[in-house]
């Protein structure tokens, strides 16, 4: 039994797909794991002759995932990073190299978003009652949204490695950093990693949506994912993708919004407005060798909207995949990086 660790919201919007394809001679059985971890469960396969002691495995796993949580989570008030929030001055907070190479790819691409993605966007969020927060009763005042973006700014935080240790600071006292966006993808491929060290070569990871996948299956066919159909309702599919050795974050805001005088309000917040996405993309799915990354640039797409984001995928030879709600119901479309992975091409 394993109790859920409340850390970080997520929603599980790709899912893995099994049984497709006819069997082959050489079928090897799957150990196949599930537990809580971020507040969401976790999913692994492992089609590989490397695991003798599943219950240990698991137990390592466990132990692998609560380190980041330890390392990563805003809701453990003891956690590296909640001691980095709590504190007001500018001087350095010894981190994790783990923590420290999580923020450090969450700068990057923040930069080379031009700060789609701004992982110190948490009092907005909570302004906009998507944290811990209420929601608010009224829309916030400009005036508001003023005084709390001067909270907020990626320029404002640093990250220091060097030999002896590696450290976080901040530039103001009320900068908050929360990784949400992109911690869950790193705590998939620690696990990916930690397979890999075993001698594994043929697994599926997951994690509340994010995956990182390689090899086959225990029939010896590739591992399918299929891409949710961003509804409302039960689970229904949009897409079957094969996607190599990769991993894969789809990150949507059909499920986690609110409605008030008439207006609807995304969860996700654009940095460079201080305000909810106000666009018509509802899901984007990307594949990259790295989930960590991944799961970042599926927020920066989701901040940028459909145009901007094929745009900026065709330019880095990115892989995504994006849908978009239209008057007539949903339309998808996809970088030329991603059509090698569609099943239907």
């Amino acid at each position: 039994m394993h109790s859920v660790v409340k850390t970080w919201l997520a929603f599980g919007l790709a899912f893995f797909l099994t049984g497709c394809g006819q069997e082959t001679v050489q079928s090897k059985p799957e150990i196949h794991i599930t537990g809580s971890t971020m507040g969401t469960y976790y999913s692994i396969k492992v089609a590989d002759n490397v695991i003798s002691d599943p219950a240990k495995f698991q137990a390592e796993v466990d132990l692998l995932l609560e380190r980041v949580n330890d390392q990563m989570s805003t809701y453990r008030p003891d956690s590296e990073l909640s001691r980095f929030n709590q504190h007001r001055s500018s001087t350095p907070v010894v981190v994790s190299r783990d923590t420290a190479r999580v923020v450090t790819e969450a700068i990057h691409l923040g930069r080379e978003s031009r700060g789609a993605l701004d992982v110190t966007v948490g009092p907005l969020v909570n302004l906009w009652g998507f944290g811990p927060d209420a929601r608010p009763t009224k829309i916030p005042s400009e005036e508001l949204l003023t005084q709390t973006r001067q909270k907020t700014g990626l320029g404002n935080l640093h990250v220091i490695t060097s030999v002896d240790a590696d450290t976080l600071r901040k530039d103001i006292p009320d900068l908050y950093v929360d990784l949400s966006a992109i911690a869950k993808g790193f705590g998939v491929d620690k696990v990916a990693e930690y397979l890999e060290s075993m001698g594994s070569r043929n697994y599926l990871v997951e994690i509340g949506g994010e995956l990182r996948i390689n090899g086959v299956n225990g029939k010896g066919h590739p591992w399918r994912v299929a891409i949710e159909k961003p509804t409302a309702n039960a689970s229904s599919v949009q897409e079957v993708i094969v996607a190599g050795d990769n991993g894969i974050a789809t990150s949507g805001e059909y499920r986690n919004y609110y409605e008030m005088d008439g207006q609807r309000f995304s969860h996700t917040i654009d940095p460079m407005t201080g305000k909810p996405i106000q666009h018509r993309m509802v899901s984007v799915t990307v594949v990259h060798p790295s989930c960590m990354t991944a799961d970042g640039l599926a927020t920066v797409f989701m901040v940028l909207g459909p145009e901007k984001s094929l745009a900026y995928a065709k330019e880095r030879g990115l892989a995504i995949f994006v849908i978009t709600k239209t008057a007539d119901g949903f339309e998808e479309a996809y970088s030329d990086a991603f059509k090698q992975y569609l099943l239907r091409k």
